[in-house]
């Protein structure tokens, strides 16, 4: 097996693995902070941006990576928003900032890692 291809495995694994903590945290959240049928509508409504990019994360593709680290920003703004204002959720939000955190950190390691894939560093399923 390729070093490289081991390497670039890994790191969609990492990427794959910091999204479903970042969107476990965010579900525990919201049915904690809101009542009972408008926490599913705030889940759902929280989960479209980690859900968005999901497809070109599974395939690994390298574009799909670069434009999915804007992603991370909602979380980042509710988990602070969380944080500083709700003390009933202040560890979840904590929680959230971590794994959102996490995630950015995946998703540039994963560029770091598929750097140089192909022509001019662009992945060959980048279409």
């Amino acid at each position: 097996m390729n070093a490289v291809a081991d390497r670039r495995r890994r790191a969609r694994r990492l990427t794959l693995a910091t999204a479903a903590l970042l969107g476990a945290c965010v579900v525990a959240a919201t049915l904690r902070s809101a009542p009972w049928p408008a926490s599913l509508g705030w889940t759902a409504l929280l989960l479209v941006p980690l859900s968005l990019p999901l497809p070109g994360l599974l395939r690994g593709t390298r574009r799909t990576c670069s434009w999915a680290t804007l992603c991370v920003a909602p979380y980042l703004v509710y988990g602070l928003t969380e944080v500083v204002a709700n003390p009933a959720v202040r560890a979840i939000a904590s929680a959230i900032l971590f794994a959102s955190l996490a995630w950015f950190a995946s998703l540039v390691y994963c560029l770091r890692v598929s750097r140089g894939a192909g022509p001019a560093g662009q992945d060959a399923s980048a279409g």
